[in-house]
């Protein structure tokens, strides 16, 4: 899905919800494990009770790596499902891969390679081993790095944070800058957390229209109004990340029509503001 379609299906849903696929078996609904595949099923309501909402699904790829084989066969089970449909969604692989570059160049062929398993649109990406660590995943055509720039965890401030006294520049700022050379508006977007929301300022200055998926709203605290006043473009620019918010409204046998209701709210007050 390349940029155009992307803001086309936004404006075609007045949605730039992404929905988190995290099974957490722990947390999901316990009569779905007296049948097979339970994370599958689980996964297929939430998507069938989400389409019409949002834009984007995002796997967690340790959720499914936790469960081995298994959780992978699943995985795919459910990237084939979302492939089917003749509703389509923008699929992010959540893996936050980044290595040499031989070692990128596997990940980029398991996870974005259309002849692979998974066939995702894009992939997070972690910047810190520098532009030979992420340019393998950028080597592919019509998808799409999402790099790491200012995450919403309490580590963000460990280093993203660090000020360089020399160009009084903070690192984060510094990744954006550098990254610009590596690829542009068509085929990177970056990582930047909800609940950091009044320094979207900072990184509109420096990638004034790139997209941002903001994960953070919901159980995190983050403010969607906050992330629009500070991130909204011209074509949106934004995909907003929710994931326990609607996947675990409800951990009964009504678990799917609460995470349609919770997913249309988000959806409404997306229009309102598009």
């Amino acid at each position: 899905m390349n940029r155009q379609e992307l803001v086309s299906l936004i404006k075609e849903r007045k949605s730039f919800l992404c929905v988190g696929l995290d099974p957490d078996v722990n947390k999901m609904p316990q009569h779905l494990f007296d049948g097979p595949d339970p994370v599958f099923q689980f996964n297929k309501a939430i998507i069938d009770a989400t389409i019409d909402y949002a834009v984007a699904y995002k796997p967690n790829l340790a959720f499914y790596e936790a469960m081995g084989l298994d959780g992978l066969r699943q995985l795919k089970q459910t990237t084939d499902y979302l492939h089917s449909l003749s509703k389509p969604a923008f699929l992010i692989a959540d893996a936050k891969r980044g290595d040499i570059g031989n070692t990128s160049k596997q990940y980029a062929k398991a996870f974005l390679d259309p002849q692979g398993d998974f066939n995702f649109d894009s992939l997070t990406i972690a910047p810190y081993m520098g532009e030979d660590s992420v340019s393998p995943f950028l080597s592919h055509e019509g998808k799409w790095v999402i790099l790491l720039a200012l995450t919403s965890n309490k580590g963000a401030f460990d280093f993203q944070l660090i000020e360089n006294k020399a160009t009084g520049k903070k690192l984060f700022e510094e990744v954006l800058e550098r990254s610009k050379q590596w690829g542009n508006e068509e085929n990177m977007m970056y990582v930047v957390g909800a609940t950091k929301a009044e320094m979207l300022s900072d990184v509109r200055r420096i990638v004034p229209n790139s997209f941002l998926l903001v994960p953070g709203v919901g159980a995190q605290g983050g403010s969607l109004e906050e992330v629009c006043k500070y991130g909204l473009t011209d074509d949106c620019g934004l995909l907003v990340n929710s994931s326990r918010g609607i996947i675990y409204a409800s951990n009964g046998t009504d678990f799917a029509e609460r995470a349609g209701e919770e997913a249309r709210k988000l959806q409404q007050q997306m229009a309102a503001v598009l």
